[in-house]
């Protein structure tokens, strides 16, 4: 069974998310992040005043989105609500973790703290498994380098797959380099390769037998690897997403 067109794009953007798009070619890109990492700082900085608050649909946690402009393309930006992981031990965790899988933004960019990056390098970890499209952001640099933390950019970059911008966006730096990595992305100009978390043969031959049968029923969209091992680990929530998913496919 495929997916049909009121299960993908925009439709299940606005019917699941509430995000309306004033352009069908406008970007979307997930700003995930653990909390007071400066995340709603650089969610500000980038989307200035062109931005609208409310709630998810069907939840009380608080939802934001903003748009702006770099070049020729026009982004919309959506503030996921900070977590720690995606494993949905909570509502927070679980927002984040299905507009991610399930609604495939262009790009997710994950905001660290770079005083604490060791903690928060377990939500880009697992970020990383959902998507390829990701950039992360190494925010608080200054406060870093007042603690005496030194940070190797480049060796960081190269052992995660992935383009790593340090900046501190209270005060609008690294700002130029974020926006010129997205474009760069989103035009085909880089392309990341993001570190995978092997697992034991065991796991790894039943992931290749469900796999085919979840790409059956789900189409290509979806990271069925991801799924596999979520459904592996007997996530509930994710049963319930995919069953949801195979409702709406067959009205």
């Amino acid at each position: 069974m495929g997916l049909t067109s009121k299960s993908t794009g925009l439709s299940l953007l606005k019917n699941k998310y509430n995000i309306d798009k004033d352009d069908k070619d406008m970007i979307v890109i997930a700003l995930a992040g653990n909390p007071n990492t400066g995340k709603s700082t650089l969610f500000n900085t980038l989307t200035g005043l062109n931005q609208h608050t409310g709630n998810w649909p069907g939840k009380t946690v608080c939802n934001a989105k903003g748009t702006f402009k770099y070049r020729d393309k026009e982004f919309l930006l959506v503030d996921l609500p900070g977590t720690y992981s995606l494993l949905a031990n909570s509502v927070e965790e679980e927002i984040a973790r299905d507009f991610i899988c399930f609604e495939n933004p262009d790009i997710t960019i994950v905001i660290t703290d770079a005083t604490c990056l060791e903690r928060n390098l377990n939500l880009v970890l697992q970020v990383m498994e959902i998507t390829d499209r990701v950039i992360v952001c190494l925010n608080l640099m200054d406060e870093a380098k007042r603690k005496g933390i030194s940070i190797d950019i480049e060796k960081l970059e190269s052992r995660l797959g992935v383009p790593v911008i340090p900046t501190v966006a209270r005060d609008n730096k690294g700002i130029d380099k974020l926006l010129e990595t997205i474009y760069k992305m989103i035009n085909g100009n880089i392309e990341a390769n993001p570190y995978r978390l092997k697992y034991s043969d065991e796991i790894e031959s039943i992931v290749e037998k469900i796999e085919p049968i979840l790409e059956e029923s789900l189409g290509s969209k979806y990271n069925t690897r991801w799924l596999a091992l979520r459904l592996i680990d007997g996530d509930k929530a994710i049963f319930n997403s995919i069953d949801n998913i195979l409702k709406e496919n067959s009205v």
